[in-house]
């Protein structure tokens, strides 16, 4: 309990302070958009003017700007990318006088109210006020009433606070977005960075395929041909049939090694079974307990199925093998639009989202236009999430 009321006191605090962020900035909105009207009164006859069209540009770019650090301040509402005109200012400026005003006169009211009924009830001097209700009659007094009604009125402002702020949050998405031009550049910038990112992971994965089948495969297969020259110079049958033994084992070794590096390049139950069977064979392969809870209703495409076995692999191999987990759970479940995958394990936790193995997968799945995520706190747990979309874009 003491840790859920500390949690509740800090939420309240917040709230509090957002609402009073947001009252702060409504009310700048109520002056700017005085400040606007005049120069949206000045400025359309102004722009007849060849001559005095640059300086009235030069002022909607002054407001502009002004209204974006008032967003970004007080509104906590990002447009530092955005470009806006006269259509915005004339929005804007009508609904922050009104909104505004509104509020500001609400917040006068409630003030009086709440003044003038504790004066009466420090003083002593309430008088008494009677209520005539349809069957019911109460007799107050005008303290109370006067208390009364100010928490119904600065409840009122504080609704009609949050209401204008997301109004205004609302119109400056809509009307103060990037140009076509700017959301065009950002595009050809997440291009170019994440196909740059797949030419990476692609580099990292043929080293690491490298690396396996040196380390492995070829290791076997020196092995594997030292103990058949051995047994081919040997002149003692028994010594050469016990040489050929240990080379008819090491051949299996060298075969099992070969299919585990083909399953980890790409297993063909991924594409022959589908996504279940590939990650059901993960966890048969895991020598930790890994539980997969599938809640796809139909089979995703073949980019975002092999991005989503992937993520989960290399999430269930990280955990074993740097998080010593011994409990993992992945979780696949799909929206209208997306599929995800949820990868949590009981491990030690520390996981570093740019090391070699997420920061691959991560950019895989920027690739698709996904969203690719790790939360793992000193001390686990770790959860890893992957969001992707099910119609992604072309390559």
């Amino acid at each position: 309990m003491p840790a859920r009321a500390r949690a509740m006191s800090k939420l309240r605090a917040v709230s509090g302070n957002r609402i009073a962020r947001t009252l702060i900035g409504v009310i700048a909105g109520m002056i700017l958009g005085g400040v606007e009207l005049v120069f949206l009164s000045v400025a359309w006859p102004a722009r007849l003017i060849p001559a005095a069209r640059p300086v009235a540009d030069r002022c909607l770019a002054g407001l502009v700007a002004l209204e974006r650090i008032r967003l970004a301040t007080w509104l906590d509402h990002d447009t530092s990318q955005s470009s806006g005109g006269y259509g915005f200012l004339t929005a804007r400026a009508a609904l922050g006088v009104v909104g505004g005003y509104g509020c500001a006169a609400g917040l006068f009211l409630g003030g009086l109210l709440l003044f003038g009924g504790l004066w009466d009830l420090l003083r002593g001097e309430s008088d008494p006020v009677p209520l005539n209700l349809p069957g019911v009659k109460v007799i107050t007094d005008s303290g109370v009433l006067g208390l009364t009604s100010a928490v119904a009125v600065l409840a009122v402002v504080t609704l009609g606070v949050v209401a204008v702020g997301a109004a205004e949050r609302r119109l400056a998405d809509r009307l103060l977005g990037p140009s076509s031009r700017e959301l065009m550049r950002r595009r050809i910038a997440e291009l170019t960075a994440t196909r740059s990112g797949i030419v990476k992971a692609v580099d990292d994965e043929r080293r690491r395929i490298e690396r396996d089948l040196h380390d492995g495969v070829q290791q076997r297969g020196v092995a594997l041909a030292m103990l058949l020259g051995r047994a081919r110079h040997s002149p003692d049958p028994v010594r050469t049939g016990e040489l050929v033994a240990q080379a008819h084992t090491e051949s299996r070794r060298l075969l099992d090694e070969l299919r585990s590096v083909a399953w980890r390049i790409y297993p063909t139950a991924l594409d022959e079974l589908g996504l279940r069977a590939a990650l059901a064979g993960v966890a048969e392969r895991s020598g930790v307990p890994v539980t997969v809870r599938y809640g796809l209703a139909e089979r995703p495409v073949s980019e975002v199925e092999t991005a989503l076995y992937f993520v989960a692999r290399e999430a269930i191999t990280n955990a074993i093998k740097h998080a010593g987990a011994h409990d993992i759970l992945v979780v696949l479940t799909e929206d209208d639009r997306t599929v995800s995958a949820v990868i949590s394990d009981n491990g030690e936790g520390g996981a570093d989202p740019s090391g070699g193995g997420l920061s691959g997968l991560a950019r895989r799945v920027l690739a698709l236009d996904g969203v690719f995520s790790v939360d793992s706190p000193a001390g686990g747990p770790t959860t890893i999430t992957a969001t992707l979309p099910k119609d992604p874009p072309c390559g």
